[in-house]
């Protein structure tokens, strides 16, 4: 899905990682944020919630899921959020962070999204197997893969390729995204399998396409055409604490309906 930005949002900083165990690096539960980009006007940086450790009201993560982040709103259409990131630990889950600021479509929150409007999928979701970027490996534990021209998000839905990695020397038509043009949104980022494996076996043309975690394509912070998006320093964190052996795990929705995940 093309990121498009709004120009809203205010400036950002970051609180340098803590540990919460040896195993599961945290990454600034002790510490509160500095002022962060994405916030909404009006608000100050620094009243974003602390953690109510909404992760222990999950019912349907998998036994085997011991890190996991929310992406929660306080409603399906706004497009302001906050990332918050859990560890369990001996059967609990734990604060692994203080909540970051996000932002996310700039329709906000969908139930049935669709490809080519820019509502965030709300679901529960893995990270894909491997994550890309423009710039080098920031020390992430997953396979990285440094992008390159003709490296190509395919978003074409009569693709038999449609909601993958395509190396290619033309587009694969459609919306697809030149991945490695996309400056400064993709420095980092990891895919959100909506529409992929192992959410579905196989992309359902037309369901949406292309959703990541990623920087903020804006200095101010922006809404997206669907993903969700972090300052630069938070996404860096948040991309190297992600651990594959911990199958990783990533919720969506407003908070009103967490319930149901």
């Amino acid at each position: 899905m093309k990121r498009r930005s709004l120009l809203l949002g205010a400036a950002a900083g970051l609180a340098a990682p803590a540990v919460l165990t040896p195993a599961a690096p945290a990454l600034a539960a002790d510490r509160p944020l500095r002022p962060g980009r994405g916030t909404p006007p009006g608000q100050r940086p620094w009243s974003v919630p602390q953690l109510q450790n909404r992760a222990s009201a999950l019912t349907t993560l998998p036994a085997e899921t011991k890190q996991v982040i929310i992406v929660g709103a306080s409603s399906y259409t706004t497009t302001y959020a906050t990332l918050e990131a859990y560890v369990r630990v001996r059967n609990g889950w734990h604060p692994a962070s203080a909540s970051l600021p996000a932002r996310i479509g700039s329709k906000g929150f969908s139930d049935n999204h669709v490809e080519g409007v820019p509502t965030t999928p709300t679901g529960v979701y893995s990270i894909g197997p491997t994550m890309y970027g423009i710039a080098a490996n920031p020390g992430v534990l997953y396979p990285y893969h440094r992008l390159v021209s003709g490296d190509w998000w395919n978003e074409n839905p009569s693709s038999a390729r449609y909601n993958t990695f395509q190396q290619s020397a033309t587009s694969p038509g459609g919306a697809s995204e030149a991945l490695w043009k996309e400056v400064p949104a993709y420095t980092h980022f990891a895919v959100i399998t909506y529409n992929m494996p192992p959410n579905v076996s196989k992309p359902v043309p037309n369901a949406g396409s292309g959703i990541f975690l990623h920087q903020f394509s804006t200095s101010a912070g922006n809404a997206t055409a669907g993903c969700v998006s972090l300052a630069h320093a938070h996404l860096v964190d948040v991309l190297k604490w992600l651990d594959p052996a911990l199958s990783p795990r990533i919720v969506l929705s407003p908070y009103a309906q967490l319930s149901r995940y």
